[in-house]
């Protein structure tokens, strides 16, 4: 294909200038690096196909039949003819093309900077940011041919800069000794729990354990932040779930999709200031790790960048692991007035979440740890990928229970200590995406911003996210427990259940929001009543601090079942 004289812009490619960030000069022309460049989803799928995916938003788990590989790559794959035309113009353009593939609908290229600068009509810069370190990154759009204009959706690997943060929060007590605590009995942060307990506290159904579920936990780390650790210790996991807890080691697999993969830092207050996100990843793993030993749990590791989104959740979504339930705990504001996500990244990422309904695979994603305002200085917002239309987006309370045996839940209200500076569990209302369909069912209100326009309401549901009725949780250093919260305690709080839930089942629960809204909106979650997030105040029904409110895990398998009886492997 020869190179065309006319290019046109990539809708939602505009990077703006950042303020904050300092130009270093211009990026080297001799360096190679690899774009992730992708295409359109098949423009002419199969009518019947189409029409039935419909039912996967509506029908309970166990009617739903989803999409083979053939009929998911049909209608979400990219069509090969499109991948065709993309390779042979990037290699006139000099690029060297490493893969293509189209169930992802990426073309992976590589080449010089020089020649990526006059192919895509842009130009590189390195710049230094004094949250994100040094990046390379780009102002203005990303230019393609007009022969290829409505068939490329995105290019990946331009920019560098750090997208996606950890939602969580330390408790003021920090850490304690192992030697001091042997068991789960001992617990040394009154009121707090270990996971186990929070998921009893929420009725999860007691003999289910996730067996033959695959959950994905998305780790990330790598460039561009100055410390780019991230990562696990087996041993001290083991010492977490055999010896703390009394359970069982988990099934773990790694997964490196981009960037170092498991490679733990030391989780230090300097450390973590500087990106290390080792303690983001040991929350996730232990939370699912015990409140879902049964399941097998992979480590999906790649880098803070759009890229790394990308390419971490087509793979997730299309490779051969079977995965039912992705856990997020990361994320930025959608509208961030920084630039974190481009519009193009937040379409490209919210078509990947589409596609994994089709796969019957469920995405929780945090909905972020500073109230209202998401950590943006004016104005309410919201975090993204939480806001997408096809993500559970997961918010935060504060958990009290009885000291009886068994305990139970005496108080439960919305997470927030921002006066404290420990933050409060994130939501409120989309300025990017629309109301969905299935929240006309419930009373979504105005944006508190100007001109008040109702969008897509987050989150959908909530669980204990304060840190000083959080999570106990082992650090990396395996000598040490410490006390967690924020939302990166209730997403995969969320996902366990859902795979307790898909087991108990016997089928996948997929794209829940829909049945979450019309079947389970009243009566099966505990509705989360007092207390607010900033902007936003909790009332009986949804609102935009608990979403529909905490799990009962009992009553959500049993609505779930479309009966009154116990499903299968439940408990009456």
């Amino acid at each position: 294909m020869n190179p065309s004289t006319d290019v046109f812009a990539i809708p939602g490619s505009r990077r703006p200038y950042i303020p904050e960030a300092k130009l270093l000069g211009r990026s080297n022309p001799a360096q190679q690096i690899t774009l992730s460049i992708y295409a359109r989803q098949n423009p002419n799928p199969p009518e019947a196909t189409v029409r039935s995916l419909d039912a996967l938003k509506t029908d309970l788990p166990g009617k739903r039949r989803y999409l083979t590989m053939e009929q998911f790559n049909c209608v979400y794959g990219a069509d090969p003819a499109d991948l065709e035309k993309i390779a042979a113009w990037a290699k006139a353009n000099r690029l060297d093309v490493l893969d293509s593939s189209a169930p992802t609908r990426r073309i992976q290229v590589q080449g010089t900077i020089h020649d990526i600068e006059r192919a895509f009509s842009l130009e590189l810069n390195e710049y230094q940011h004094p949250q994100d370190g040094q990046y390379r990154g780009r102002e203005g759009e990303v230019h393609v041919p007009s022969e290829l204009f409505g068939i490329v959706d995105g290019v990946f690997g331009l920019d560098t800069r750090r997208v996606g943060r950890p939602r969580r929060r330390r408790s003021t007590l920090r850490r304690v000794s192992l030697d001091s605590v042997k068991t789960e009995a001992g617990n040394p942060f009154p009121g707090s729990f270990f996971p186990p307990q929070v998921a009893r506290l929420y009725s999860y159904p007691a003999n289910l354990d996730g067996a033959k579920q695959n959950i994905a936990i998305f780790a990330f780390n790598g460039a561009p932040s100055p410390d780019p650790r991230g990562g696990y210790s087996p041993a001290a996991l083991r010492t977490y779930f055999e010896q703390v807890l009394g359970g069982k080691m988990p099934t773990i697999t790694d997964v490196v999709v981009q960037g170092p993969g498991n490679d733990p830092g030391p989780d230090s207050q300097a450390s973590d200031q500087q990106g290390d996100s080792t303690g983001e990843v040991m929350l996730d793993m232990c939370v699912v790790g015990s409140v879902a030993p049964g399941a097998h749990i992979f480590m999906y590791f790649t880098e803070f960048t759009s890229q790394g989104w990308l390419d971490a959740l087509h793979q997730a979504i299309t490779d051969n692991n079977a995965i039912s339930v992705i856990s997020i705990s990361y994320g930025n504001p959608e509208d961030d007035p920084q630039g974190a996500w481009s519009r193009m990244g937040v379409r490209v990422v919210n078509q990947a979440f589409e596609a994994a309904m089709a796969k019957g695979i469920t995405i929780c994603c945090a909905s972020g740890d500073d109230g209202s305002s998401d950590g943006v200085s004016s104005g309410a917002h919201v975090d993204f990928p939480a806001s997408s239309p096809f993500v559970l987006g997961v918010g935060g309370t504060k958990l009290v229970a009885t000291s009886g045996a068994p305990p139970t839940i005496a108080e439960e209200t919305v997470w927030n200590e921002l006066m404290q500076d420990e933050g409060a569990g994130g939501g409120g209302i989309s300025a990017v995406f629309t109301k969905p369909s299935y929240q006309n069912c419930t009373k979504i209100p105005p944006s508190v911003n100007p001109p008040h326009r109702i969008g897509r309401g987050v989150p959908d549901v909530a669980a204990v996210a304060d840190p000083e009725t959080g999570v106990i949780v082992m650090h990396i250093d395996g000598q040490q427990l410490e006390q967690i919260g924020g939302t990166s305690a209730s997403t995969p709080l969320w996902a366990s259940l859902i795979a307790r839930l898909n087991q108990g089942l016997g089928s996948k629960c997929g794209f829940l929001n829909p049945v979450l809204y019309t079947k389970c909106g009243n009566g099966v979650l505990r509705d989360i009543t007092v207390g607010n997030n900033g902007a936003y105040s909790a009332e009986p029904g949804w609102d935009a601090c608990t979403g529909l409110g905490s799990p009962d895990g009992q009553r959500l398998l049993h609505a779930l079942a479309g009966s009154v009886t116990s499903p299968r492997n439940s408990e009456t």
